[in-house]
């Protein structure tokens, strides 16, 4: 009779948040579990509500692709109200909601950010370009791709004040000219990996101040720079050593007498050798690929 009495009461459980909260839930469960998730579990009672908000303020990474472009801004408020330890903070393409209204406050309290996505967040102002470079001292990764608010005196602030950036994508920004291109590569001589790509304003003079400037430097992008010439392809093969990769497509006044000494070196190219071109059109001509002895 004992033994169906033990059997017939349930074993007591313990509840997911009688666990240490900082020791254990947030940093080895909570980390886990996708952000929209989060969301709704915070829904659940007053007790997961505290303990998401926790969870939210020692967040170090906040993806807004994780939700969705689509987040509402006053969500997003409430979101990074508290927080002040973010390293990353990815926002591309959130420009139907996110102005420097919402994103100043954010960087005004995260001093420890080391890398930035703003790609196509096109209702931005300078203002923030400026409040990233007085908050964000160990900044190493920016993205401001197809920010065309973007213009010289706000990269000023950014070359004066983050000189340990490491990776820029300043693509479609087209306020820019070479003489703020110039400044950035001065000041900020440690950048491995830059995109100047869409900007018919970038000429020789800012890739030359690239190449002599940042000898770390391993990749670059060009594609549609229609000013850079040969003579700043030649200076770039030699000042930067440690160069993998370089995309020239749609440059047309690049050939390939200065790009095959890069390409000599195994540096990765987005166009391919003109024979390899030829082959390719002539293939495309006949429907098959002809034979040709390269010995001959």
């Amino acid at each position: 009779a004992r033994r169906q009495l033990m059997m017939s009461v349930p074993p007591s459980r313990g509840c997911l948040l009688d666990l240490p909260w900082e020791d254990i839930l947030v940093p080895h469960v909570l980390c886990h579990l996708p952000l929209q998730q989060l969301l709704s579990l915070q829904r659940v009672s007053k007790s997961f509500q505290s303990l998401i908000q926790l969870f939210l303020a020692n967040m170090r990474c906040f993806d807004s692709s994780k939700i969705g472009p689509a987040i509402p801004r006053a969500a997003f408020v409430n979101l990074m109200k508290d927080n002040e330890v973010l390293h990353q903070l990815v926002l591309q393409d959130c420009s139907d909601w996110l102005t420097d209204r919402e994103l100043l406050p954010v960087i005004g309290q995260n001093h420890h950010l080391q890398q930035i996505q703003l790609k196509g967040c096109a209702q931005l102002s300078r203002h923030a370009l400026v409040a990233i470079s007085l908050s964000c001292p160990n900044l190493r990764r920016l993205s401001l791709a197809h920010c065309e608010w973007v213009d010289s005196l706000a990269l000023r602030s950014l070359a004066d004040h983050c000189k340990a950036l490491e990776a820029v994508d300043l693509t479609a920004c087209r306020q820019l000219k070479d003489d703020a291109i110039c400044y950035l590569a001065q000041k900020c001589g440690k950048l491995k990996s830059v995109s100047l790509a869409v900007n018919a304003n970038v000429g020789d003079g800012a890739v030359e101040e690239i190449a002599k400037c940042c000898p770390e430097l391993e990749h670059l992008d060009l594609t549609g720079c229609l000013r850079v010439k040969n003579d700043s392809i030649r200076v770039l093969a030699e000042y930067c050593p440690k160069l993998r990769s370089l995309k020239v497509k749609h440059c047309h006044n690049v050939a390939e007498s200065s790009l095959s000494i890069l390409r000599g070196r195994g540096v990765e190219l987005d166009v391919e050798p003109p024979l390899q071109r030829a082959l390719v059109l002539l293939q495309d001509v006949v429907g098959f690929a002809p034979f040709i002895n390269l010995q001959i």
